[in-house]
């Protein structure tokens, strides 16, 4: 019998306390703290978003019932009470568990480093989008969206080498998508594949003279003219490559070098989708492949707010929404690195799924998330008699 520890506690284990506590010192979370500290209110909300729990009773009940484990949890506080974790969520800076939520991803890249994604390319490929969580007007004034309601946007950068966002960037509803290119620092040599949403060529120049690639949607009404027409396989989808020179009066100036144009065709949704891309060398058809791969990030915020806590909050602040936002990004990843540790072919939902129902059980983590297929071996053994023979007297 196992009488190790508790399977959240081996969960918290592969979490590089040291960082924590750094994070925590750099904004001073726990200054004039004397119980509830930083780590319990981490825990308690990783509880929350594991368990996939509804509100602060919720929490507040739920470890109520097991408080004689929460030592051994890695609780310091004997009990976890909804109105001091809602002033935790309310006052305690939230860049502490984004900067902890960093740090777990420079743990994770790395292990992704070398998944395959099926393209002929050593280049880091980046899916940049931006996704709209609704919220109330009244509940939350502070992120104005439209005059009707709240809301906030997640601007996401995600390594499509094991889905792990490298960027992510909270702002109110009204940010457009295109203003975090002024954020982010291009990445040499990285290919950032982007919808229309993103065209804007003075950024996109900024972005080609810091040596990144991108691809990306060209809209209906892009001035050009065709410098050079490139050979083209039709036969794939593909229906012209071509070196373009942007005409416009002011895209001239904002983008005054070259730019690739490949206009492809997609038999499966019976559409024509135009290119435009900074990178010469690559086929044709790996920019056309490079767009569909874009979808993943879609699929990742699908995921997080399916399967974590990001749509309903157990604050109305801003500190408290970003907070929880922060928190459930770290669960994502940490759950993604236990994941590579491991060494399990399991999806992250399948080990979601499981956590959430085992977290007060004593067994081995690896043991407990293998995915094992059991089957029933079917004996020929003459000596053994048939069940429905002996009911029937035969």
């Amino acid at each position: 019998m196992y009488v190790g520890k508790l399977v959240f506690s081996q969960v918290m284990d592969h979490l590089p306390m040291h960082t924590f506590r750094r994070c925590v010192s750099r904004y001073k979370g726990e200054h004039y703290v004397k119980k509830f500290g930083c780590l319990d209110q981490y825990l308690s909300m990783a509880f929350a978003q594991m368990t996939h729990r509804e509100s602060l009773r919720d929490i507040e009940a739920c470890l109520l019932a097991h408080q004689s484990k929460l030592y051994h949890m890695g609780f310091r506080s004997i009990r976890v009470s909804r109105n001091t974790l809602s002033k935790a969520n309310e006052l305690r800076d939230w860049r502490i568990y984004a900067d902890f939520a960093q740090a777990l991803i420079r743990i994770a890249r790395p292990l992704y480093a070398h998944e395959d994604l099926g393209l002929d390319l050593d280049n880091t490929v980046y899916a940049l989008d931006a996704s709209t969580v609704d919220l109330c007007l009244s509940v939350f004034p502070w992120a104005l969206f439209r005059s009707t309601k709240s809301a906030v946007k997640l601007h996401t950068l995600l390594d499509l080498r094991g889905n792990i966002p490298a960027f992510i960037h909270l702002s109110d509803g009204k940010m457009h998508d295109v203003n975090v290119l002024d954020i982010l620092l291009p990445e040499a040599g990285a290919i950032y594949i982007m919808d229309r949403g993103y065209v804007d060529f003075e950024r996109l120049f900024t972005m080609h003279c810091a040596g990144a690639f991108f691809v990306i949607r060209a809209k209906s009404n892009t001035k050009f003219e065709r410098r050079y027409s490139h050979a083209a396989d039709k036969s794939a989808g593909v229906r012209c490559d071509q070196t373009i020179m942007l005409t416009g009066v002011d895209t001239a100036r904002s983008y005054p070098q070259p730019l690739r144009r490949i206009k492809y065709y997609d038999e499966n949704t019976d559409k024509t989708f135009n290119f435009l891309t900074n990178n010469f060398n690559i086929p044709a058809q790996t920019v056309a492949d490079l767009y569909r791969h874009r979808w993943q990030v879609e699929l990742f915020f699908k995921w997080i707010k399916q399967h974590l806590r990001i749509k309903s909050f157990f604050g109305t602040s801003e500190n408290a929404v970003k907070a929880q936002i922060w928190i459930a990004i770290s669960v994502y990843v940490l759950v993604a690195i236990i994941r590579k540790r491991l060494n399990l072919d399991t999806d992250l939902y399948t080990i979601l799924q499981i956590l959430s129902l085992t977290l007060f059980e004593k067994m081995p983590l690896d043991q407990l998330l293998i995915n094992r297929a059991y089957t029933t071996d079917e004996t020929d053994m003459p000596n053994q008699l048939n069940l429905f023979d002996i009911l029937t007297g035969q």
